[in-house]
């Protein structure tokens, strides 16, 4: 029986807000807007041998552009020098409200 290898995390804050940075090119196809500003990313973990853990969230459940915007997540992050390997996870706690979404994103969708 094979053990799964432990993960050991580490911190990097520099290469997390990189991160963020090349996060605000994937928009949410249905919307227009960037996933970072609408409040889609949780969490981003880092961990040793250049994985990347995104964790987020959809609008939705039934998004049906959930594995359009994992994949360009996938796509996006994976090509930064420092990244060997993408995980996207999706979670539903905390649930997404409109509240997450920045000001940039109320205003451009006309939410108050």
């Amino acid at each position: 029986m094979d053990e799964q290898k432990k993960r050991v995390q580490i911190e990097n804050e520099e290469l997390t807000k990189k991160i963020f940075t090349t996060l605000e090119k994937v928009e949410d196809p249905e919307l227009g807007i960037d996933i970072v500003n609408l409040g889609l990313i949780n969490e981003i973990n880092l961990y040793e041998e250049a994985l990347v853990e995104v964790k987020m969230t959809l609008t939705t459940m039934g998004c049906p552009f959930a594995d359009q915007i994992q994949e360009d997540i996938r796509q996006a992050v994976v090509n930064l020098d420092e990244v060997n390997q993408v995980e996207v996870k999706l979670v539903w706690y905390p649930a997404w409200t409109p509240e997450r979404m920045s000001r940039y994103a109320r205003i451009a969708l006309g939410v108050r």
